[in-house]
């Protein structure tokens, strides 16, 4: 075993809280190998270059995450980078391998290297895959760094694939999530992230990073006589997606039900941490099932205690103007677009919310201790056609890396003149970078900002960097 950190700490209490650890997986070849026909089958809307992916857009973020929370690994070094990949790479002895910036491809290598769980997984991937038996064996034989590549590949070393890819695991936070100091697996609605939810399963269970916290590791079981249940309905079935889950306080969490988690899936999960006392509050949002929204972070994130960004036209309901005919006051009242958001609390009876804002405002100050008017900055500064335009390339998914300073894609250009609006700094990546690197800037001194990576190729993959990171060890807020 070789990733390891005696003094790792699994403890997430908000979704804004300074950023000390985070789960990632950096683009890897199965991405270059998603081909039109099955690109919706494996959820993906367009195919990518990968290469302008990797080397112009999400190696800014790495470099970004590292220099906020493991500098060490970086700081002097920008300037070789621009020319040498190797420190990008997990199965390179060059390799950043950091304990705060946790690349997901370099656990798995680890626990391959124990003979017993690397027969087991393969045994289990092959299952899922349906591989024939002598595949099995040449997939045991093969060296745990290989194996792992081949796992998220789905190709083998002379690049035949023998599988499809899972394109989807730079996704990580959908795997699962972190909630004060328990990890809740996700069961995903489909087929295309089974091995993902497998592979992190064997992790998380057996990686000695978490070896202090395998009591901690959250299930969520089936409905009683699930293999009853007629068809493959999503409203039936159990699933959920850690886009769905936000951890907005120490005792609140938030669940979407939409096109990706059930209200089976809901339900089961309350009853988890209920009866695991993990937190005593959890908020259902149900949103329209709509590959437009897909989770709720695609509609809406937390960028400071007093401050989210979201989706307008979704957030509130607005009434009908006095002028308007029937059409119009019935849609108001009956639109299917409406979410709707009941909060269940431990002991006391649920409580409902009239819509988005309302829900966000009343964390904010009751939940989070906020003194001030609870500000929202809406997707594509609320102008038609920029608000959907935008929310559609991840306006609204923005990751925290600590309290105000978010992450988020340069081409949402309508929303950043809402930042600008709100008092917010603008700076690039590739800038920002290059000030840390002369010392003219401080990660640690940095206030209101929203750091912009380049994202022409990124956002073809329909998530952005709150979807791209599964936090694993937050400051708490005072």
């Amino acid at each position: 075993m070789k990733l390891n950190d005696e003094n790792f700490k699994l403890d997430v209490t908000s979704e804004i809280g300074t950023l000390r650890a985070v789960l990632i997986h950096s683009p890897d070849s199965g991405l270059g190998k998603v081909v039109p026909s099955k690109a919706q089958d494996w959820l993906f809307e367009d195919i990518v270059h990968l290469d302008t992916l990797r080397k112009k857009e999400y190696d800014y973020y790495v470099k970004l995450l590292l220099y906020f929370l493991d500098p060490d690994k970086i700081k002097g070094k920008l300037r070789q980078l621009e020319t040498d990949r190797s420190f990008f790479k997990p199965d390179n002895k060059d390799f950043y391998a950091s304990t705060r910036v946790i690349e997901l491809q370099t656990l798995l290598s680890d626990i391959l290297e124990e003979d017993d769980i690397r027969k087991k997984l393969a045994a289990s991937v092959c299952a899922i895959e349906g591989c024939n038996y002598r595949l099995q064996l040449k997939l045991i034989d093969t060296n745990p760094v290989e194996l792992a590549k081949i796992f998220i590949s789905g190709a083998l070393h002379n690049d035949e694939m023998i599988f499809a890819p899972i394109p989807n695991l730079i996704f990580s936070r959908d795997i699962g999530i972190a909630i004060n100091n328990h990890i809740l697996l996700n069961k995903p609605a489909k087929k295309a992230r089974f091995r993902e939810t497998l592979l992190m399963r064997y992790i998380f269970f057996n990686h000695p990073l978490f070896s202090r916290y395998r009591d901690n590791i959250l299930e969520i079981p089936e409905t009683v006589q699930h293999f009853l249940r007629p068809g493959e309905d999503n409203d039936t079935k159990t699933t959920l997606e850690g886009g769905d889950v936000m951890v907005v306080s120490p005792q609140h969490l938030i669940i979407g039900c939409s096109e990706r988690t059930s209200t089976s899936g809901a339900d089961e999960v309350i009853k988890l941490l209920f009866e695991n006392n993990v937190v005593n509050k959890v908020t259902i949002m149900k949103i329209p099932h709509k590959r437009d929204y897909m989770h709720i972070d695609t509609v809406f994130t937390q960028v400071r205690r007093d401050m989210w960004v979201l989706l307008h036209s979704l957030a509130v309901s607005d009434k009908p103007a006095k002028e308007a005919g029937p059409a119009a006051w019935f849609a108001d009242k009956k639109s299917k677009d409406k979410p709707e958001i009941v909060q269940f609390r431990k002991g006391k009876k649920p409580k409902t919310f009239n819509n988005i804002e309302e829900l966000l405002d009343d964390i904010s100050v009751k939940d989070l201790g906020s003194t001030t008017k609870t500000r929202f900055i809406y997707s594509g500064n609320n102008t038609f056609p920029y608000d959907a335009r935008e929310q559609w390339t991840d306006s609204c998914n923005l990751l925290a890396l600590k309290e105000g300073i978010v992450v988020g894609y340069d081409r949402n250009e309508k929303t950043v003149e809402a930042f600008k609006k709100n008092g917010f700094s603008i700076i690039t990546a590739e800038d920002l970078l290059n000030k840390f690197e002369k010392n003219e800037l401080n990660p640690k001194t940095l206030t209101d900002t929203l750091i912009l990576i380049p994202s022409a190729e990124l956002s073809r993959a329909r998530g952005g960097f709150h979807c791209m990171s599964m936090p694993l060890n937050r400051d708490k807020i005072l």
